[in-house]
């Protein structure tokens, strides 16, 4: 038999947040979209005892023995993210079969669209090698590899976004009952993502600060499950307690997911301005109470925000560089992508990389 009949491809999308900004982890609404980037895995059958794999954007093939994945360490490389999901589908009872992996990654590291979430779903699939989960139970499967083996406590967005993506769709989802909607993307309007081409390091360690922060702010409130169960109106009573920045970051997370439900709401009735002002209100909210973004991507925003056919802009991801995100009037765009990349440019002799971006259908095996 041909070598090219066994092999099978799948596809992992990477994800763009149009709004609901560090509210997941929060048990608050998120609204993703899945976009063209994400993850090629292409499996082959592999000879020995072993999981091989190697990447078209990391130099060198790695091989880990099977009976070692689940006792293994971390190996403090891009690997971690296939490994994670090795052991939990171990974890489950299930086989890992001998398998050469060979992945492409579309989707740019440390943009903020969620490249991380693209290789753990497109590996998962591979590894599973016909063993059908859920959707939920595969999105969870590879949020826990990460939580576990990667050590990021993340929420589900990413790798929800990345299995339940739908063409023309965006994803209204609740973080805590783990339910969606899809929501379509009014008429006149594109979605265009910007890329600052910086990632500050201290994003990681940042991201698990914000988590314990919260839970600091949520301490004050004996019996409230999480931050999303508080009301704006009990944040303000309870703020002589709270300290500064806990309060700041409670601050933030509770008015965003009521960001996100208005924002539903405006695009349900098609009201792109309405769209456009919660954007910006969230990446202020980003930019002051909850201290994730910088100035690279302050400056595309407020860039953006000058030139006619813009509605909205806002950071996008976790944040400390990657991306922003805009809806732009189709007749705009050519003009935002020039201004954009000529101002954002000249102001920190970067040049920024712009992509549109459509709603895209999740993750599935290609081929």
């Amino acid at each position: 038999m041909a070598l090219a009949s066994l092999v099978k491809h799948y596809h992992a999308p990477g994800r763009v947040n149009l709004i609901g900004e560090h509210t997941d982890y929060n048990g608050g609404f998120v609204m993703p979209i899945a976009i063209a980037m994400g993850c090629d895995v292409y499996a082959t059958p592999g000879g020995e005892p072993e999981l091989r794999l190697e990447s078209k954007q990391f130099a060198g093939d790695l091989s880990f023995p099977l009976a070692n994945i689940a006792t293994m360490e971390k190996t403090g490389t891009w690997a971690d993210y296939v490994l994670g999901v090795a052991r939990e589908i171990l974890a489950l009872g299930l086989e890992l079969k001998p398998m050469h992996l060979s992945i492409n990654a579309t989707v740019p590291t440390g943009s903020g669209l969620s490249s991380s979430a693209a290789l753990e779903v497109s590996s998962a699939l591979a590894l599973l090698d016909g063993h059908e989960l859920s959707p939920l139970d595969l999105a969870r499967l590879c949020q826990r590899a990460e939580r576990n083996f990667v050590g990021m406590p993340c929420g589900i967005m990413d790798q929800y976004a990345s299995v339940h993506g739908k063409a023309h769709q965006a994803i209204m989802l609740d973080c805590r009952s783990i339910t969606h909607e899809y929501v379509p993307i009014p008429d006149g309007a594109e979605i265009v993502v910007t890329n600052t081409m910086v990632k500050h390091e201290l994003g990681s360690s940042a991201y698990r600060q914000r988590v314990a922060e919260c839970q600091e702010a949520l301490s004050h409130f004996p019996g409230k499950a999480a931050l999303r169960d508080v009301t704006f109106a009990e944040l303000e009573r309870a703020a002589s307690q709270i300290a500064e920045i806990p309060l700041a970051r409670a601050r933030h997370v509770i008015l965003e997911d009521l960001r996100v439900e208005q924002f539903y709401a405006a695009a349900l009735q098609g009201d792109l301005t309405a769209m456009g002002k919660l954007m910006v209100e969230s990446h202020r909210s980003l930019q002051h109470d909850y201290e994730v973004s910088c100035e690279e991507l302050d400056s595309l925003v407020d860039i953006a925000l000058t030139l006619d056919g813009v509605y909205g802009s806002r950071m996008t991801g976790g944040g400390f560089g990657g991306c922003t995100v805009s809806l732009v009037a189709p007749e705009a765009i050519a003009m935002f992508e020039s201004q954009v990349s000529a101002q954002y440019q000249a102001k920190w002799n970067l040049k920024p990389v712009i992509y549109r971006c459509t709603p895209s259908d999740g993750a599935h095996r290609v081929a």
